[in-house]
This record gives structure tokens, sequence and C-alpha cells, in this order.
């Protein structure tokens, strides 16, 4: 197949490009380069069947696809709030026009959408029936309500024009290629450990997160896209169900990166969630899946990536 994954030169993005060229499609990948990187996609480069196209999804593009991976959006609170106006518009309006797109060329389509649309939530763990709790005019707000309005786009686009829509929803995932500089937990502990610097916990720490490695979670997003089902349209939560504390994870990457760690702890950033654990039994069912790479082994893969990084 010919597959457009947009956001493809960010961290899951390149990822599923590597994947789906692995698989032997034909792969364009679209991106502004704002939290993305050629770097990440460089190694691709000499494939004869990869295309790479700086473009912003807040404007049309035409293109001929089959298939088409919806993932341009910054995901980590700094980038994402940097600009939060354009945030909102790179989730609502690059989903009208992807979603467009599909409709004019007859392509299945996929929304990666987040946990973070069940904001702090007050069921757990989470199913895909759980509406959130999420503060609408908060400082994540522009991400929150921006996916959310993308999966109503969704919604509406498969309901009304018949658009063959799939939504997954990301729980927090890790693994070679992340932004060193994302603000994201993983890539702060990894990058401050190697570093000799003090991890910085937020709160007490005892808040939790699960962690999916970035090939189980690839794996997961495929086998979506590629499911028959006539319950398939509906979202689809894929993460990692072990729960972990920051505390817990502090001390895993610790033993991943070989480096004494020392914690300095700072106040909890606003509307943070205090747990975030996924139910995947929608996953299971369906997909027939279910994360297999422990945290400690995937731990040991983004520090090597991490310690190269930082090196060179």
């Amino acid at each position: 197949m010919r597959i457009l994954v947009t956001g493809g030169a960010g961290f899951i993005g390149s990822h599923l490009c590597e994947r789906l060229l692995d698989e032997g499609h034909d792969v364009v990948c679209l991106d502004n380069y704002f939290t993305g990187s050629k770097e990440n996609v460089a190694h691709l480069l000499d494939n004869y069947r990869f295309e790479l196209i700086r473009h912003d999804v807040t404007l049309p593009v035409f293109l001929e696809v089959d298939q088409i991976y919806n993932f341009a959006c910054p995901a980590s609170p700094i980038h994402y709030q940097y600009n939060p106006v354009k945030t909102v518009k790179t989730s609502v309006m690059g989903a009208i026009n992807m979603l467009g797109m599909a409709k004019r060329v007859g392509a299945r389509i996929l929304q990666a959408s987040t946990s973070e649309v069940y904001g702090d939530p007050e069921v757990h763990p989470q199913p895909e029936s759980y509406w959130g709790n999420v503060n609408c005019i908060g400082l994540r707000s522009c991400y929150d309500e921006g996916k959310r309005v993308a999966e109503t786009l969704f919604m509406d686009y498969h309901r009304q024009n018949d658009v063959d829509t799939r939504i997954v929803r990301i729980f927090n995932t890790y693994g070679p290629r992340m932004h060193p500089n994302d603000g994201r937990v993983v890539s702060n502990f990894i990058v401050q450990a190697l570093r000799g610097e003090e991890l910085t916990v937020y709160g007490t720490g005892e808040q939790t997160r699960s962690f999916c490695y970035v090939d189980d979670l690839v794996e997961g997003i495929i086998r979506l896209m590629n499911t028959e089902d006539d319950d398939i349209h509906l979202p689809v939560n894929l993460g990692n169900p072990g729960e972990f504390t920051m505390n817990e994870l502090a001390q895993e990457v610790s033993k991943a990166s070989g480096e004494n760690i020392n914690i300095k702890h700072l106040p909890l950033p606003q509307d943070d969630p205090k747990q975030r654990q996924p139910n995947i039994n929608r996953a299971n069912e369906l997909l027939n899946w279910s994360p297999k790479i422990p945290l400690a082994e995937g731990l040991k893969k983004t520090v090597d990536y991490f310690a190269e990084r930082i090196k060179t």
C-alpha cells in the first residue's frame, strides 16, 4: 500500500514509518519539524519507497494514498504549551484536512489520540467508556481538548460520510528518538541521570504512570489500522497496564543507567494527573494485543540511545 504518516519525523511517527517500510509499503512522511527531526528518519532516506515532505497539517495537502496515520501534534507539555493556539489548530484543522483527504480518495485513516482525554481521572484504571475529567480552560487544555475535538470529528466523518476511521488513545510511551528536552518524565530522568544531575520529581513522586515501549505501541497501532470489526471505529486504549510511581521510575532509571541518583522535589504542575493506567481489555479482545517488553528492558534500550546522543 501507499501510506501517509503525518508527524512521521517525530518520536512515534518515525518508528511507525520504519515498521511500515519493513512490511513492504510505500511510505510518505509529512512533518513540519516543530518537534520532529530529519535526524529521526535520516536512515530511511535511501529507501526508494520512502518520501519525506515538509508540510504543516493545518494547511490542506493533496495526495493519493491508501491509508493515513495522523500523528502530527506536539505531545509534551513544554512543546504544546509553547504555542497553545497552534496546538489546537494542529489537532483540529489537521484532523479536518486529513479526514477530507481520506474522504476524497477513499483511504482508511487512524487518529493518534491520547490518554490526556481522560484528564485527571476519577476512574482507575481508565476504560474507553470513561468520559474523563478535563479542565477545558486549563494550561493543558490546548492539547487535551484539541484531541477530544479530533475524536469527535473522526466519529462524525465516519457516521456522516462513511469514512473508514480508527482512533487510538495512546498512554505514556518511551524509547529511542524521544526528544531529549521534551519535559516528559522518562527522557527527563534518563538525561539528568546520564549528566550526573539531580532527578526532578514533581510533587511527592507518588503519582503514577504506565510506560509502554514504542515497539509494543507500534505493533498495536498497526493491528488497529488493519483489523476488520464492526466495533473498530470506537476508541481503543493502547498502553502498558504496569503502573509505577515516579519514585519507582527514578529507581529503575538508576538501575538501567548504572548511575547513583539524587532527587529534588518541585511543586506539582497545574492539572497534572495523579494516576494514569490504561484498561486494555478492548485491545486484548479486538486486536489480540498486549505489551511484551518489560520496563527494565525498554529503559536499557532508551538509556543506550540517550548515552550515544549525549556523547555526540
